[in-house]
């Protein structure tokens, strides 16, 4: 049985989603426990469901984003909760100091009796009926190795797609392809944003007012612009993908004479 748990981060739900799964009486397997101010959080969300959190055996991270597992020691001193993650942010899982803002070394988990992806942020975020958005936090944006993992999602076909920000979503084709057009956009977006000669600074204010007419444009509100501003900042997919540009393509940034 699956269990999706809301960890209301600093308050606020449809935040970070954390997933369960009910393996066994007494075997509980978590994906992406979020940070560890949500740790108390999500205790107690097991609690309520009558879970016993001493039988979170397994914690699968798709990353080491602060967001998404910055907790995980937690589930380790407390529970002896063993972690799964990529081999590249092992030595950060073991130093909490060492967490990152974003990771290129990112994990999907693919649950084959439910046709069921845990994709992390590969598969973007998208809350209460939002647009869906790639999060392009730097230092290590790399849209051509994102938009490789998305192909190989599509490949796969699952039925349906979990994702941290926030929760199921049953039409992973249309999902996917969103996403992927949005991100090449976003892109784009910068890329022209930085050929004309503007400040980070500048740039920051004005892709703020352009993600927010996007998430509007959806009906969502301005409680909704808040909240996806909490899960995905928009001044740091500007970071993201201004890094992304003047690190692998900074031939594209050049303006001739």
């Amino acid at each position: 049985m699956l269990h999706l748990i809301d960890s209301h981060h600093l308050s606020t739900p449809e935040v970070i989603c954390v997933a369960v799964i009910e393996a066994a009486p007494d075997r509980l397997i978590m994906i992406d426990c979020g940070p560890a101010n949500v740790f108390a959080n999500v205790v107690g969300e097991l609690r309520k469901r009558g879970l016993d959190p001493e039988h979170v055996r397994e914690l699968f991270a798709t990353h080491i984003h602060l967001d998404h597992n910055g907790g995980a020691w937690r589930w380790q001193k407390e529970f002896g909760t063993i972690i799964h993650v990529h081999p590249k942010g092992a030595p950060h899982m073991v130093d909490p100091t060492r967490l990152v803002g974003s990771a290129t070394r990112h994990n999907a988990y693919w649950l084959s009796s439910e046709r069921l992806l845990f994709a992390g942020d590969i598969a973007g975020v998208a809350i209460g009926g939002g647009p869906i958005l790639p999060p392009c936090p730097p230092p290590d944006i790399d849209i051509e190795a994102w938009l490789s993992s998305v192909g190989k999602i599509e490949k796969i076909a699952p039925d349906r797609l979990c994702l941290t920000h926030f929760g199921l979503f049953s039409d992973p084709a249309f999902h996917l392809k969103e996403l992927s057009d949005r991100l090449i956009a976003w892109a784009e977006w910068i890329k022209n944003a930085l050929r004309a000669g503007k400040s980070e600074e500048a740039i920051v204010s004005e892709f703020e007012q352009f993600a927010e007419q996007e998430i509007l444009r959806s009906g969502i509100g301005e409680k909704g612009v808040a909240v996806y501003e909490q899960a995905d900042p928009a001044a740091m997919s500007v970071t993201g993908l201004s890094r992304y540009w003047k690190k692998h393509h900074p031939e594209a940034l050049a303006v001739s004479g």
